[in-house]
């Protein structure tokens, strides 16, 4: 019998492993049953805004969501040490080093399928007007038993920082293992 160490070692190995094959190859993933549409999302500073306001966003649900009200989030909005508002990936509030977020220089229209690499898990991201992100979300465990992150992409509609908010655009693909960051049902 292998020590408990050496159980959960290989479990780690094997989940990583399904992971990465879900998340880099789309063929034997099921059907496709969420649609991506684009949608619209305010969010309010971690400091400074009525603790009652959203301040975080969570990828699986499609929703903002209060951070002391659940650790499900996958980033938040405040402003960093220099006054700048800015993103934080999970890591960056001390909430583990799952999420993840990236500045595309494309635009938000021309991103189609989100890359699997380049992911800042531990600083925050600044923002301004027009900034397009990509989102990798934490693991979340799929429907079939498989555990993959879920990815998005956002645009920076407006910053308005008298009331310490953010406004954006965002396409999230719920679909477990897929990848596409396209209005629509995606493709296998």
């Amino acid at each position: 019998m292998l020590p408990h160490g050496r159980i959960v070692a290989r479990h780690v190995a094997l989940t990583g492993l399904v992971l990465l094959v879900a998340c880099g190859d789309t063929t034997n993933l099921p059907a496709a049953y969420f649609t991506n549409v684009v949608d619209t999302v305010s969010l309010f500073a971690l400091r400074g805004t009525d603790v009652r306001l959203p301040s975080a966003y969570t990828l699986d649900s499609k929703r903002a969501v209060r951070v002391d009200q659940t650790t499900a989030l996958d980033f938040a909005f405040d402003f960093d040490s220099v006054g700048e508002p800015a993103l934080f990936p999970t890591g960056a509030i001390k909430l583990g080093a799952f999420s993840g977020l990236q500045r595309s220089a494309l635009a938000f229209g021309a991103i189609t399928l989100a890359p699997t690499d380049g992911y800042i898990f531990d600083k925050p991201i600044a923002l301004d007007t027009g900034t397009v992100v990509l989102v990798r979300s934490r693991p979340i465990q799929c429907t079939y038993g498989t555990t993959v992150s879920f990815y998005a992409k956002l645009r920076v509609l407006a910053v308005d920082t008298a009331a310490h908010r953010l406004d954006f655009e965002t396409l999230v693909d719920q679909n477990c293992g897929y990848r596409s960051l396209e209005p629509g049902l995606p493709k296998q």
